[in-house]
C-alpha cells in the first residue's frame, strides 16, 4: 500500500514525528541522507515498523507515496532545507506538497513557497512545539501556507497534535510564512519565560539562601495556582533532582552557560523591523550570550566584589512578581503577532493561537485560556495587560515585581528580564514620559522639529534655532 505521507530527516524530532504519525494509523515513508540511520530507526520502531517504509533515495521516497504526494521535511533550518527540496523536486509533479516542519526563518518560508509555486508544487511552513516528547506524543502545531494545501493533510496534523479538553492544538494560522512566524514568537516568549524563572531561582539561591530542594517545593506549590505551566512544573523537577554521580543537587553541577539555536534572535530582529521593542525577549537573549562568556564573567567577579546582601521578598511576593512579568512577556508577544499580521496581511486569530498553545508546547500555561477570552473580548489599545482581568492582576502583582527588582539591584543579582518587564509596564502606564527632552535634543543638533502640547501641527523648533538679531 502506498504511504500517505513521506518524511525526510530522522533526527530527534523527525523520528519522533514519524512514529507519532504511524501510531495514529497513517502509513509513512521515511528517508534520511545517512541511510544507516533509516535501518536503525526501523529496527527500533517495534510494531510500528509495519506502517513505516524506509527509502534509500529521494526518488524512492517519492515513488512510495500516494498522490497527491505530501512530504514533511525535518532537517536543520537554512541551506539543508533548500538542499532537500532540490533533491526532491525533479521527482515531484504539480499538486504535490512539501512541508517544512523545522524551526525556519519565516522569510525563507515565504521565498520557498513563491519559488515552488512556479513549478506547481505546493509548500507550507509548520511550526512544531513541544520538543521530542511533544513530537512523539502530541505537539502544538502552527501551519502557515495555502489553505487548500493544509486541507490535504489536515487529518494527519490534527491526529498527531496535542489535545486540550478534546480540542486539537493545531491550526492553519495564515498564509505563507505565518506558521513559522508564530512559532518564532512562541520561542521568543519561551526565552523570556525561562529567563525570568531563572532570575527568580537566582534570588532564592543567592539572596534568600534557599537550597535547590527548598526552591523546588516552592515552584511545585506555584504550579498548583495561577502560575501553573509546563516551565514552572519542570523547574520544580529540575531543582528537586539529584546528581547520581556526586549526590549533589543536579542544578549545582550544571555549568551556568546556556545555549541557543537562533529563534530568540529572530524574534528580536523581526520586532525591530516592525518598529517594536520586545524587551523581555531581548533581555533573555542577551543573558544567554553573557552566560556563554564565562571567562569574562570570572574576570569581572574577581575585579568587582559583590554589594552587601539584600534579602529578596518572600516566596508569595516572588510568585506574584513572576506572574506579573509573565503577563507582560505574553503581552509583548501578542503585540508582535498583531503588528506582523497587519504588516503581512495575515489576519492572524490571536485567540486561536493562544488556544493551540494550551497543550503540547513549551509555553503552555494556565494563563492561555484567560488570554484567549481577553483577545475575543477585544484588547483595549491592543494591550493584553489593559484588559480588565489582567489589569486587576497587575495592580496586585506590580508592587511585588518592584520589590523583587529593587532587591535584585541592591543585592547585585542579575534580573534583566524581570527588570525589562517592569520598565515596559512603567513606560506604557506613564502619561508624560521623557521623550520631550529627546525631541528637544534632536531639534537642537539636527533641526528635526517637534510637536507642541499647546497647539496642533508639527515641525516646530526651539529658540536655539532662531538666528541672532
Amino acid at each position: 500500500m502506498a504511504a500517505r505521507i513521506g518524511l525526510v530527516g530522522l533526527g530527534t524530532m523527525g523520528a519522533a514525528l514519524a512514529l507519532n504519525i504511524a501510531e495514529k494509523g497513517f502509513p509513512v515513508a521515511v528517508h534520511n541522507r545517512t541511510t544507516s540511520v533509516i535501518d536503525s530507526f526501523l529496527a527500533a520502531a517495534g510494531p510500528l515498523a509495519a506502517r513505516l517504509t524506509g527509502c534509500a533515495t529521494p526518488q524512492a521516497l517519492v515513488a512510495a507515496l500516494a498522490r497527491p504526494r505530501a512530504i514533511l521535511i525535518m532537517v536543520n533550518a537554512g541551506a539543508p532545507v533548500d538542499a532537500v527540496i532540490a533533491g526532491l523536486l525533479p521527482h515531484l509533479a504539480a499538486g504535490d506538497l512539501l512541508i517544512d516542519g523545522g524551526n525556519a526563518d519565516f522569510n525563507d518560508t515565504r521565498r520557498r513557497e513563491a519559488d515552488l509555486a512556479a513549478s506547481g508544487i505546493r509548500f507550507f511552513g509548520m511550526g512544531v512545539s513541544g520538543g521530542e516528547e511533544g513530537a512523539r506524543h502530541g505537539p502544538s502545531i502552527m501551519v502557515g501556507g495555502p489553505a487548500d494545501a493544509y486541507e490535504t493533510v489536515r487529518d494527519i496534523i490534527e491526529a498527531i497534535a496535542a489535545r486540550y479538553q478534546g480540542d486539537p492544538c493545531a491550526a492553519h494560522v495564515g498564509p505563507d510564512g505565518a506558521g513559522h512566524f508564530v512559532k518564532t514568537v512562541h520561542n521568543g516568549i519561551e526565552y523570556g519565560d525561562m529567563q525570568m524563572i531563572a532570575e527568580i531561582w537566582g534570588l532564592m539561591r543567592d539572596g534568600a539562601g534557599l537550597t535547590p530542594p527548598e526552591a523546588a517545593r516552592i515552584f511545585a506549590g506555584w504550579d498548583e495556582g495561577p502560575l501553573k505551566s509546563y516551565l514552572v512544573e519542570i523547574t520544580a523537577k529540575v531543582l528537586a533532582a539529584t546528581d547520581p554521580d556526586t549526590g549533589l543537587p543536579m542544578v549545582d553541577v550544571i555549568a551556568d552557560q546556556a545555549g541557543q539555536k537562533g529563534t530568540g534572535r529572530w524574534t528580536l530582529i523581526e520586532a525591530l523591523r516592525l518598529g517594536l521593542s520586545a524587551t523581555t525577549i531581548d533581555a533573555a537573549v542577551a543573558a544567554r550570550s553573557f552566560s556563554a562568556d564565562r571567562a569574562r564573567r570570572l574576570a569581572g567577579a574577581a575585579l568587582f566584589p559583590p554589594p552587601p546582601p539584600a534579602a529578596p521578598p518572600g516566596a508569595d511576593a516572588l510568585g506574584a512578581a513572576l506572574l506579573a512579568a509573565k503577563i507582560i512577556a505574553y503581552d509583548q508577544g501578542l503585540v508582535l503577532l498583531a503588528t506582523a499580521s497587519r504588516n503581512f496581511d495575515w489576519s492572524l486569530d490571536l485567540a486561536r493561537i493562544a488556544e493551540i498553545w494550551r497543550a503540547g508546547c513549551i509555553i503552555r500555561s494556565a494563563l492561555l485560556d484567560d488570554i484567549a477570552r481577553a483577545v475575543r473580548a477585544g484588547l483595549p489599545q491592543g494591550q493584553l495587560f489593559f484588559a480588565p482581568a489582567f489589569a486587576e492582576r497587575l495592580r496586585t502583582g506590580i508592587p511585588a515585581l518592584r520589590r523583587t527588582v529593587a532587591a535584585a539591584a541592591l543585592g547585585g543579582h542579575p534580573a534583566p528580564a524581570l527588570s525589562s518587564a517592569l520598565a515596559c509596564f512603567d513606560q506604557l502606564t506613564r502619561a508624560r514620559g521623557t521623550a520631550d527632552l529627546i525631541q528637544g535634543q534632536r531639534d537642537f543638533f539636527g533641526a528635526h522639529g517637534f510637536q507642541r502640547t499647546d497647539r496642533p501641527g508639527t515641525g516646530f523648533h526651539g529658540p536655539w534655532a532662531i538666528p541672532p538679531g
